[in-house]
């Protein structure tokens, strides 16, 4: 602690000696110049006058330096004078604001030197742009600088990269944002990492709203066929430009790739630290569960489901009829049981269970991540069929999609599997249909609802309890032509469905 005797200012006697021998100069040379002037005939006149000259002088100069120093930038007329639309400032889905503003993310590599930044800075603040976020990669040579931007509509993203390029930035990557992207940093990963820590199926969902857009396959150590893979990652990871390949928890390897833009070390450390807190965590699943009834009054559950339930999933196998297996697995009745342990990993996606008041499971719905999509697949005890449960966990299944914010699902069944495409039909979406070697491949395109979610009615409207919100009518789209939208590697759906 400092007293208040020891951090009194010290006192320079050489400074003050200073100050008084000017003063004195000072008064010497007034008296000189008074005197000279003083015994001229005009003398006294001269005097007042150049006094009311200084004191003009000194008056303009303080008014002068008060009205310039630290002053703003001059206003643009344009914009102090803002539209109504403006004024009000909605953004939409894209990002662009009713103002006449966009948002933009912006990443480029600029040099690791005093200035780099700054020039780029200055750029932006001559094109009318204001800088929201920034995040700075460091690199081995030269530091990768990420921007939200909010820009002026009228200006293109060739004339901004052209910009940037000038000041000094190089391997420039611009794309539009949206208001989600406002939220800063430590605020979203903070939130991932909650959601990772609750539910283990969220890891993937996690890495890709960390990452922006990327492809994350999940490969197995063990193909369901029981045969070793190959797939393997040492504990560390590994960093290959557009590509990080972390070792999966649950073994195998969580490929992540991103061909548009290479990753940075900070990206890495931020996946790798997510994998790891779901390394520690262990398997997860929340418990949340909804009772149902059905038509008849049976009481149902619909819960989720992991690889604690591999065995009742068996058990239902065995119930079931080789017909229904062989319309969900489009293949040799025998091998169902063995996907079932891929099926119910959290890893690769979520999966639904109906189970009756007894305990016995009799329906399962699987949401599986595929890459860019995410697939849809339902199992119905004979039994219990035809009375809306496929159709109640079909619903439920989109909904997650939707929350996952993905764009599509799709089914690969049979064209004799009636009840699959009547549920599909229920959802009240645009549909595509694609027939690819005896195989039907139904696509259901997801619309962005203004409510927080959006839930589909079973069919027929019998099955309690009923939901407030109506779904959304959709023209639906069909038809009965293959497509040339479908992606080229979904060339084996059979392959595909047996997952």
């Amino acid at each position: 602690m400092t007293s208040a005797k020891t951090a009194r200012r010290p006192h320079h006697w050489r400074r003050d000696l200073i100050e008084l021998a000017a003063l004195f100069t000072a008064v010497a040379v007034a008296d000189a110049i008074a005197n000279l002037i003083g015994h001229q005939p005009d003398g006294p006149y001269l005097l007042v006058a150049s006094a009311v000259a200084l004191v003009a002088t000194a008056t303009f100069h303080t008014w002068w330096a008060r009205r310039h120093s630290n002053a703003p930038p001059p206003a643009d007329p344009a914009a102090s004078d803002p539209t109504p639309g403006e004024a009000t400032g909605s953004i939409d889905g894209s990002g662009a604001e009713a103002g006449g503003t966009v948002l933009w993310r912006m990443r480029t590599t600029v040099r690791d030197a005093p200035g780099s930044l700054a020039a780029l800075c200055l750029v932006l603040a001559r094109l009318r742009i204001d800088i929201l976020t920034l995040q700075t990669h460091p690199l081995a040579d030269g530091t990768v600088d990420e921007f939200l931007l909010r820009a002026p509509a009228s200006l293109p993203a060739q004339e901004l990269t052209r910009q940037i390029s000038g000041a000094g930035g190089t391997a420039t990557w611009i794309e539009r944002a949206d208001t989600h992207d406002l939220v800063d940093t430590p605020t979203r990963v903070l939130s991932l990492a909650t959601r990772t820590a609750l539910d283990a199926a969220e890891l993937p969902l996690a890495l890709r709203q960390l990452l922006g857009r990327c492809t994350i396959h999940s490969l197995p150590a063990v193909s369901v066929t029981g045969r070793p893979t190959g797939e393997s990652a040492p504990v560390e990871g590994v960093l290959e430009e557009t590509v990080m390949r972390l070792r999966d928890p649950s073994g195998g390897v969580i490929s992540v790739e991103r061909p548009h833009l290479p990753f940075t070390p900070t990206e890495f450390a931020r996946a790798r630290a997510l994998v790891e807190l779901d390394a520690r965590l262990g398997p997860r699943v929340p418990r949340s569960e909804d009772i149902l009834t059905l038509p008849e009054g049976n009481a149902i559950t619909v819960r989720r489901a992991d690889r604690s339930d591999l065995a009742a999933a068996r058990a239902m196998h065995d119930r079931c009829s080789p017909r229904t297996l062989g319309l969900r697995y489009h293949g040799p009745v025998g091998d169902a049981d063995r996907y079932l342990d891929h099926l119910l990993s959290p890893r690769f996606g979520r999966t639904l269970a109906v189970q009756t008041t007894s305990g016995k499971l009799v329906a399962l719905g699987h949401l599986l991540w595929d890459g860019d999509e995410t697939e849809v697949a339902l199992l119905v005890e004979d039994d219990w069929q035809r009375r809306g449960i496929g159709s109640e966990l079909l619903s439920r299944l989109v909904q997650l999609a939707e929350e996952a914010g993905c764009d599509s699902v799709y089914a690969v069944t049979q064209s004799r599997n009636t009840g699959m495409v009547a549920a599909m039909r229920a959802l009240e979406l645009p549909l595509d249909y694609q027939i690819e070697e005896g195989t039907l491949v139904i696509t259901a395109r997801l619309t962005r609802a203004t409510e927080p979610a959006r839930v589909t009615e079973p069919t027929g409207g019998a099955m309690e309890p009923t939901r407030a919100t109506e779904p959304t009518r959709v023209t639906e789209e069909r038809t009965a032509q293959p497509t040339d939208a479908r992606p080229a590697q979904r060339s084996e759906p059979v392959e595909r469905a047996r997952r």
